[in-house]
């Protein structure tokens, strides 16, 4: 079976950066386009942005110019790097394929913007 697992969340300030990670195991991670998506509790989740494997990428309107994702097919691995961020950014943040895969999710890691 598929798994997935994120990391790299954390608490912080306005305007600071993390990098996320995703390892994927258990699959040809190189056939696949990865998408990051991300939820706040009571609000359904979204998607924030995606990779295919030759890197090309699209992101939601509200992270673009902030948001960078990568990844790396050699480590079954994709990244999101954010910058600038905003309190209203604060979720909890996941990756899985694109389009959405069900029943592969991961545990998530959750992304705290505050002062």
């Amino acid at each position: 079976q598929v798994q997935l697992v994120e990391s790299g969340g954390g608490l912080v300030q306005p305007g600071g950066s993390l990098r996320l990670s995703c390892v994927a195991s258990r699959i040809i991670f190189r056939d696949y386009v990865m998408g990051w998506y991300r939820q706040v509790p009571g609000k359904q989740r979204e998607l924030v942005g995606s990779v295919a494997s030759g890197g090309r990428t699209n992101y939601a309107d509200s992270v673009k110019g902030r948001f960078i994702i990568s990844r790396d097919n050699a480590k079954n691995t994709v990244y999101l790097q954010m910058n600038s961020l905003r309190p209203e950014d604060t979720a909890v943040y996941y990756c899985n394929f694109y389009p959405v895969i069900a029943g592969v999710w991961g545990q998530g890691t959750q992304v705290t913007v505050s002062s």
